[in-house]
């Protein structure tokens, strides 16, 4: 079986199991001790660095725009599910975001540490007028900052 690592499988005790895979900028993210030398583990048991394509990394930006998680998942987040994708592999990862956006792509997730993120939909509600809009930054009636919020 093929599996996809985020940073949160360096970061914890747990030993995944089959043909293992992460990218670059999850490398990136590992500084400490711990999860250097789980990567280095890993490294030795067959782990492999792979960049994912870009058309595949624009079909993941837009489901997180459909599931409106785009001003939330980072470059990392956007390549791992890519890859997950490519690699028709599973995913491996604590992120909420990145599981809420796997669901649309159809991508298995497998929780780390923590519990399956339940699917949710996000609303963008003005925190000056309480207008909602599509999209959190500024609203354009009364300039307030508009976030997100759970429906």
């Amino acid at each position: 079986m093929k599996v996809v690592l985020d940073a949160s499988v360096f970061f914890s005790d747990w030993h995944p199991e089959g043909d293992l895979f992460t990218t670059h900028s999850v490398c990136d993210e590992l500084r400490d001790i711990r999860s250097r030398g789980n990567y280095e583990k890993l490294c030795a048991e067959g782990l492999r660095i792979m960049s994912p394509g870009r058309e595949s990394k624009e079909v993941v930006t837009a489901a997180a725009t459909t599931s409106r998680d785009a001003s939330v998942i980072s470059d990392t987040d956007r390549d791992l599910l890519a890859l997950a994708l490519e690699l028709e592999a599973a995913l491996y990862t604590d992120d909420f975001a990145i599981q809420n956006v796997a669901l649309i792509l159809g991508v298995k997730t497998h929780p780390i540490n923590q519990r399956r993120a339940k699917r949710v939909h996000w609303k963008y509600r003005c925190t000056g007028c309480g207008r909602y809009f599509d999209h959190d930054g500024e609203c354009p009636v009364c300039g307030s900052v508009v976030k997100r919020k759970l429906k």
